[in-house]
């Protein structure tokens, strides 16, 4: 038989199934039993038969895809994070296309046109550029994480406050009395500045100064590396660092080993985020890790019912975090 005359009810026949049977197996509808599953799955391979993809998404208005827009993967967060949701999407037969705006604007809405003209089902987004107005106008489904994208938008969030109470509190409790914070600079809104409210919260309780210096996330890491050293030059007497992210912490303790710091005898430090690449490679640093997988699974749930047409809750969805045991606080 030849592979273009195929048909369903000929993969039916060869499975011995209904062509109904055959269009669930096709369309996953309904209870089927593995073996029927099996059994269609055989026929379709031994006859070479491919199903219209275009013709059962036009019945189905889907495309089975959707656009996941995140500032890059070059970084342990982001880049476990949008694995994780590559592997939840593909769970639920999706595909994924993916686009790292780099955090910049033009970019991230030339992104935002070419998923949009692809008819995605669905967008996951995570950059940091705000006031982008095609999310706003679009009706797409669309879900965030960690970034406040609009009002109509939700947030899969972790609790970024109850992370910041966990890093000051310990570097606190460690004996540490000058406390020096990074974050984002504080016009941009995100959840990461929740961090920064529990940390002067907490140092203001305790009769601290509270000093952050802020850090753009898309600087280069000699820029980062120039904002850290004039740090130990304008605060000599610097003894605890609440980095707002792994990475930063990092490359504080890079230049306090230029300094002569030992860490942590003379300097502690207290990261944030936990990925897993950042576990393997700089194990011994004390971290309030951020639940990423589930952060993923859960942003994935609320796209899938934004998709199906279920109304949901627009707030922000707060997820756990959790200390990390290291060495370095």
């Amino acid at each position: 038989m030849k592979k273009q005359s195929v048909k369903l009810e000929d993969v039916a026949a060869l499975a011995g199934v209904s062509k109904t049977t055959v269009s669930r197996v096709l369309n996953n509808r309904g209870y089927l039993s593995q073996a029927t599953i099996d059994k269609v799955h055989q026929a379709m391979e031994e006859l070479h038969y491919r199903p219209n993809v275009i013709a059962r998404q036009l019945y189905q208005q889907r495309t089975k895809l959707v656009g996941l827009v995140f500032p890059t993967v070059d970084n342990p967060f982001f880049g476990q994070l949008e694995a994780r949701l590559d592997w939840e999407l593909y769970q639920r037969g999706y595909r994924v296309l993916m686009g790292n705006s780099q955090n910049n604007p033009k970019r991230e809405k030339e992104y935002l046109r070419q998923l949009l003209n692809g008819q995605v089902d669905g967008l996951i987004v995570g950059a940091h550029n705000q006031g982008i107005k095609q999310y706003r106008d679009t009706q797409l489904p669309i879900v965030s994480i960690e970034r406040w994208v609009s009002k109509d938008i939700p947030v899969v969030a972790a609790d970024n406050y109850a992370g910041g109470v966990l890093a000051v509190d310990r570097l606190l409790k460690d004996g540490c009395q000058h406390i020096i914070h990074t974050n984002y600079p504080h016009g941009l809104p995100s959840p990461n500045l929740e961090r920064r409210r529990a940390y002067e919260e907490l140092m203001q309780k305790h009769h601290r100064q509270s000093v952050t210096y802020e850090v753009n996330f898309d600087s280069s890491v000699d820029e980062k590396l120039a904002i850290f050293r004039r740090l130990f030059d304008e605060h000599p007497e610097v003894d605890g660092i609440f980095a707002d992210n792994d990475t930063n912490a990092s490359l504080i303790m890079q230049v306090a080993r230029e300094r002569g710091l030992k860490v942590p005898a003379d300097l502690k430090v207290v990261g944030f985020d936990g990925a897993n690449m950042t576990r393997t490679l700089l194990p011994e640093l004390t971290t309030v890790q951020q639940p990423i997988d589930r952060m993923a699974a859960t942003a994935v749930e609320l796209l899938q019912e934004r998709i199906n047409g279920k109304q949901i809750n627009n707030k922000s969805i707060q997820l756990p975090v959790k200390l990390i045991e290291g060495i370095t606080a």
